[in-house]
């Protein structure tokens, strides 16, 4: 498997290898720590892809001051064991002067977008994800790129960015990927104690008992939340960022669910922030 740490040479590496007739490139954006979910995106590619290259990239601009940049998990020579062990031939591993050369001042927004839900409560945080897989989408050239649902307002918001700078690159969207329990597979699992792990089942909890309602006719937004709502009251530790239900495309709020409607969740785990949601069918 390749290491590659420039932008010209995973775009020397796309390019020699897409001019071959049927040729297909894949490409997974990550910011390393992988997992099985991660896994799970690599495997898809393959599916429907002839070559597939993993991109880990910690990206700064998408941390606020208070986040946790500094100690976001960090274990390249695992991830590239896992990447290359699911079948991905090419890993794109760049500094951040490479990503963000001195003096760099273009910055990709999605208006609207990049202030809903997860927007709303990590300002900036849309601009940092928009730039970043813009660039990778410029470097890597990838006919198809691979993102889990689990980060459904990230895919809405890349979505609309996608279609609106008309890039060539086709966004896939694959299915959440959760722990024995439920709970959603995350990088940031790794923070939490014994204890906590067991309080963030109360994400996956409540998404499964407003899946229920749903499934038995309950359309009402405001009932699907109070739901939601006294389900993370039998966990009083955690404390709810945000519920929603949203329109998927626009993420703004709807009073009645249709299916493919977001229900969407964020909350804070003593110093973990996580996030879950469910497309209501």
């Amino acid at each position: 498997m390749k290491i590659l740490r420039t932008v010209e040479e995973l775009r020397q590496w796309s390019r020699a290898l897409r001019c071959q007739p049927g040729h297909t490139i894949g490409l997974v954006p990550t910011m390393g720590a992988l997992h099985a979910g991660h896994g799970s995106l690599i495997r898809a590619a393959r599916a429907v892809c002839q070559h597939v290259a993993v991109s880990i990239f910690v990206n700064p601009t998408q941390f606020g001051p208070n986040e946790d940049y500094a100690r976001y998990p960090r274990s390249f020579d695992a991830d590239c064991a896992l990447a290359a062990a699911e079948g991905a031939e090419a890993v794109f591993a760049p500094s951040v002067e490479e990503m963000y050369p001195t003096g760099a001042a273009t910055f990709v927004e999605v208006e609207g977008l990049g202030s809903r839900l997860d927007g709303a409560s990590r300002p900036g945080h849309f601009r940092g994800v928009a730039t970043v897989v813009a660039k990778l989408f410029l470097a890597a050239e990838a006919d198809k790129a691979f993102f889990g649902q689990k980060d459904a307002a990230q895919v809405a918001l890349l979505r609309r960015m996608a279609a609106d700078l008309r890039f060539a690159t086709e966004i896939v969207v694959c299915p959440i990927v959760r722990e024995a329990d439920g709970l959603a597979m995350s990088s940031r699992n790794a923070y939490l104690s014994p204890a906590e792990r067991a309080q963030a089942l109360v994400l996956s909890r409540a998404l499964r008992h407003v899946e229920e309602l749903a499934a038995h006719g309950e359309r009402r937004a405001s009932v699907l939340v109070e739901a939601a709502r006294a389900v993370f009251a039998g966990e009083p530790a955690v404390r709810i960022d945000y519920i929603a239900v949203a329109d998927w495309a626009t993420l703004l709020p709807v009073e009645t669910a249709a299916p493919g409607t977001l229900f969407a969740v964020a909350a804070h785990v003593g110093a973990t922030r996580l996030i879950d949601n469910a497309i209501l069918n």
